[in-house]
């Protein structure tokens, strides 16, 4: 708290004698003013890159008109067209609930930004329960998923929030039970401080520090997959099934709110996996030896697993719903218990 004071009182001079609640209140205006802009481009460039992985994927171009050679200028001219798009809501929908429910899933996964770390010294809000924070708050989007899947008074969309909730839900336990072995290896919940502790090396992550915690990767990985529905845990938007789930009777803005969500939430757990296991920004090398920014390592990390993400996507059939449940209560929660008391055993013995 004191370097925290000092911090302010410097940023209290630098302004003028302006009063220190409003050089907090613009401070945190400016970071959520950079996050929102991180978050509009990321949600493009997303868009745009998993076209192309897709279509490299098929053996086929992908985009290639608007905008040149790439097709980058593609997904700016879609998201104009869903901007500009008219705003259907169906008649015997419930008005409010069905407007409201994409805002509360897009709040969600922008709040989850705040506490992410882009390195060992570089975030919004450096959280000392900065995990918790992210977990409990991106949690709150299933709200707005089962909101907007009763308002729209279609069974279909009905149906997919309703898989929607039984699926994050279960999906949460063992996405936070295989964290817990890095915050007891780390000694915090601060994602900041977990980079931090994983500096000097690829030898120094954590999921090279422990086999348990090498496994306790996977097992998260796994299971965040199926936290923000992607196949082959992709039930709640099955299009083969539910025609299109939860989202199935929206359009324009509202419908862009639900897709850009989806991927800002493959962005926030790559993140959280990049910040717990792969080191956060630092480098394969020392950075004497290898003097890359720490934000540019992390980036690359967090990418790398998105691209698996997308691969994944375009490769792995669809699991059935009781197959889904039954990865995550008879596989992947015994087995990330297991690792987290392996890792206590570990630390207890060496």
């Amino acid at each position: 708290m004191k370097e925290w004071a000092d911090q302010l009182m410097a940023t209290y001079t630098i302004f003028g004698g302006m009063p220190p609640n409003l050089v907090y209140a613009l401070s945190m205006l400016f970071w959520a003013v950079v996050l929102l802009a991180w978050l509009a481009f990321l949600g493009l460039y997303l868009v745009w890159l998993e076209r192309k992985v897709a279509a490299r994927i098929q053996s086929r171009y992908g985009p290639i008109y608007v905008g040149g050679k790439f097709g980058w200028a593609q997904t700016i001219a879609d998201s104009l067209k869903l901007i500009t798009k008219e705003d259907l809501i169906p008649k015997e929908a419930d008005r409010l609930l069905f407007t409201v429910a994409p805002i509360i899933v897009m709040t969600a996964t922008f709040a989850s930004f705040a506490a992410l770390a882009f390195g060992s010294n570089l975030a919004a809000a450096d959280l000392n329960i900065g995990v918790f924070y992210v977990l409990a708050i991106s949690s709150l989007g299933v709200v707005g998923i089962i909101m907007g899947g009763w308002a729209s008074n279609n069974k279909w969309s009905l149906y997919g929030a309703m898989r929607a909730a039984s699926q994050i839900v279960s999906y949460e336990i063992p996405v936070a039970l295989s964290l817990i072995g890095v915050i007891m290896f780390v000694g915090s919940l601060s994602l900041t401080e977990m980079s931090a502790f994983q500096e000097g090396g690829i030898w120094k992550w954590n999921i090279f520090r422990s086999p348990f915690l090498f496994l306790s990767a996977i097992v998260y990985f796994i299971a965040s997959l199926a936290e923000i529905n992607r196949t082959p845990f992709d039930l709640p938007e099955a299009e083969s099934e539910l025609v299109g789930g939860y989202n199935t009777e929206y359009s324009g803005m509202k419908f862009a709110l639900f897709f850009l969500a989806e991927f800002a939430n493959m962005f926030v757990v790559a993140a959280i996996a990049a910040a717990a296991f792969l080191g956060g920004g630092s480098g394969i090398l020392p950075h004497h030896l290898l003097p890359i920014p720490g934000l540019i390592n992390f980036l690359i990390k967090t990418f790398i697993l998105i691209l698996i993400m997308m691969w994944l996507r375009w490769t792995l059939p669809r699991l059935r719903v009781d197959q889904l449940m039954y990865v995550c209560w008879k596989v992947l929660i015994p087995a990330s218990f297991i690792l987290m008391l392996a890792v206590g055993l570990q630390m207890l013995v060496f």
